[in-house]
């Protein structure tokens, strides 16, 4: 994983704050050539820095109002075979390797109650989980976010 410093961090809140600027409108906004802002996305993009787009997405807009955390306890024999079958249903959108005593966080998006009812039970037939525990989401208070981080490394 590539390290990042300060000038990364205030080129990333930049592209944070105006995701369809240009190469050319970051350079000029930070005080930056074309060239350095343009090498430091590629070197990013190379290395994963970036996440996918797909995580900006809100999933009420695709019709899935509800979301839960689904605690899942695994035969460790078996931990790669669960992952793969979680990663094949549509509504698991993150799988967490845990320690303690849940092996998994798996966050699942439901159009409604019947719904999660389904994803719940489609989880326990997977082979190799053992128990599960859900928790719904009531309401999320501090979204994924990098900013503050940033703004650390960026001196601000």
């Amino acid at each position: 994983m590539t390290s990042l410093d300060a000038t990364d961090a205030r080129l990333l809140l930049q592209l944070s704050d105006h995701p369809r600027a240009t190469g050319v409108e970051l350079a000029g906004r930070l005080g930056l050539s074309r060239n350095t802002v343009q090498a430091r996305l590629s070197r990013w993009e190379a290395a994963g820095v970036l996440g996918s787009f797909d995580r900006l997405i809100d999933r009420r807009a695709l019709g899935y109002p509800l979301a839960a955390y689904v605690a899942t306890r695994v035969d460790q024999h078996r931990l790669d075979d669960v992952v793969d079958a979680l990663a094949g249903i549509p509504e698991v959108v993150e799988v967490s390797g845990m320690t303690g005593e849940v092996d998994l966080s798996v966050r699942v998006v439901a159009r409604d109650a019947d719904d999660l009812y389904r994803l719940t039970g489609q989880i326990l037939e997977i082979p190799g989980v053992e128990r599960t525990n859900m928790a719904l989401v009531m309401r999320e208070l501090v979204g994924p976010r990098m900013a503050p981080l940033l703004e650390r490394l960026a001196g601000e």
